[in-house]
């Protein structure tokens, strides 16, 4: 369920030194935003961002740009940070950027992108507004363009339809699936090292199976 709109929340992140403002501006060039060119993660639709800040704590070998499209939604991800940082923790391998999914290869260059996470993404539920999904043909080919040849989109939801549909929707395009399994969190195998971000905690305490699937370029 999305946020409702909190006032100031455009000013906030307008004034935020990690948003990114005009993204654009660094396409191929992503490594003087850090600083130190490292390989790229994205995760589209961030939410509040849990899972990234855990990320680059856990990888500071790699640099990670958060992308959100709601403002209500990335401010409580700064202020997550904000929290975590006057607690003494550093993010220097971290960004934010407010935009819409469907500019990725606008605001990326052709083979910049390490690899891409999506979690719990809007489903999307009416068959009319099935393009908009994250993990549907149109936004694959955005991957392609971005992605790195050997790079993975890494995809976990507890929305059984929408991973069904997304299984389609790579069979029939130009990605090879390597790793697929509809309840996460009982592969002993899968679930080593597994992130969890604040939705799968909560589905998962209720008992609900986390689909994930893997899924490279051919």
């Amino acid at each position: 369920m999305r946020l409702r709109n909190i006032p100031g929340a455009k000013d906030a992140i307008l004034e935020c030194d990690w948003v990114i403002d005009e993204p654009e501006k660094f396409k191929g060039e992503w490594a003087s935003v850090f600083g130190e060119k490292r390989p790229l993660f994205l995760e589209v639709g961030m939410g509040k961002g849990r899972f990234l800040m855990d990320m680059a704590r856990l990888h500071p070998e790699r640099n990670y740009v958060g992308i959100e499209m709601y403002d209500s939604v990335l401010l409580r991800a700064l202020q997550k940070r904000e929290e975590l940082e006057e607690a003494g923790e550093k993010f220097s391998n971290l960004v934010f950027i407010r935009v819409d999914a469907r500019l990725l290869p606008e605001i990326f260059e052709k083979d910049e992108v390490d690899g891409i996470y999506l979690n719990f993404s809007d489903p999307w539920p009416k068959a009319r507004h099935a393009k908009r999904r994250l993990t549907s043909r149109e936004f694959l080919k955005r991957y392609e363009q971005v992605l790195k040849k050997e790079g993975t989109v890494e995809f976990k939801t507890d929305n059984r339809g929408l991973f069904e549909f997304s299984l389609e929707e790579v069979k029939e395009s130009d990605w090879n699936l390597e790793v697929c399994t509809f309840d996460l969190h009982h592969d002993e195998e899968l679930v080593k090292g597994n992130v969890m971000t604040e939705y799968e905690e909560k589905f998962s305490s209720m008992g609900n199976p986390i689909c994930k699937m893997v899924i490279r370029q051919k």
